[in-house]
């Protein structure tokens, strides 16, 4: 029985040691050959990239300076259409700002030229009784009544006009100033002794102007040259 197990022991031992070296052996030749093929594609990649000879070092100079130029024009190129969308970008926000801005100051725009009306009335009742007449003529009370009116409206076209100035709303009356097409509008032309052609010499009717933007342009005589 001692036999048949050391006998049985002895082949199994053997089969182990066979089995364990052909594998050791199968490994090793395939880390080998693996190695050996590795090396030799290095050696080939590595002989197709280096030039052997001076003139092909120069032509590869040469190729690799015109692919580095290359590369640096078209950095350059990015970098002058990032300059100019981030100007674009700034000139559309000041844009932006300025409408803003404008309409913030224009949006009584169309309110003020309803009101220029309400000012032309009140100036020419204000000027309709002129200084002499409140002391002449008639009762004291009818005279203390005319003059009390006449204070009133000149009081109140003396507020309307502080209110206007207030908000930007102000006056041109251009006597004597020279002509301006974007603030004046020529009703007649007329020779005037010492007045220089082109001057304004009468004010039909004033104009305004709302923070620089004519609302309404005054109405003038402009004075010509002699025939």
């Amino acid at each position: 029985m001692a036999s048949i197990t050391a006998y049985s022991v002895g082949r199994l031992a053997k089969y182990v040691t066979e089995s364990t070296f052909r594998n050791l052996r199968s490994n090793v030749y395939r880390s080998t050959t693996r190695g050996y093929s590795t090396e030799e594609n290095t050696k080939e990649e590595s002989s197709e990239k280096l030039p052997t000879t001076i003139e092909e070092c120069h032509k590869q100079l040469e190729t690799l300076t015109g692919e580095l130029n290359a590369i640096k024009a078209q950095a350059k190129d990015y970098e002058d259409k990032y300059k100019r969308a981030l100007a674009e970008g700034e000139n559309v926000r000041r844009r932006m700002v300025k409408q803003v801005e404008d309409a913030k100051s224009f949006a009584i725009q169309s309110f003020c030229k309803d009101l220029l009306d309400v000012a032309d009335t009140l100036s020419v009742a204000a000027e309709s009784v002129p200084e002499s007449a409140l002391g002449e003529g008639g009762a004291e009370g009818a005279a203390a009544a005319l003059r009390s009116l006449h204070d009133g409206v000149r009081l109140t076209r003396a507020m309307l006009t502080q209110v206007f100035t207030r908000h930007g709303l102000v006056a041109v009356s251009p006597l004597r100033e020279k002509f301006d097409p974007n603030l004046h509008e020529a009703l007649f032309q007329q020779e005037v002794e010492g007045a220089e052609p082109g001057t304004v010499v009468a004010v039909s009717k004033v104009g305004y102007k709302l923070h620089e933007r004519c609302v309404r342009p005054a109405l003038v005589g402009v004075a010509k040259g002699s025939s």
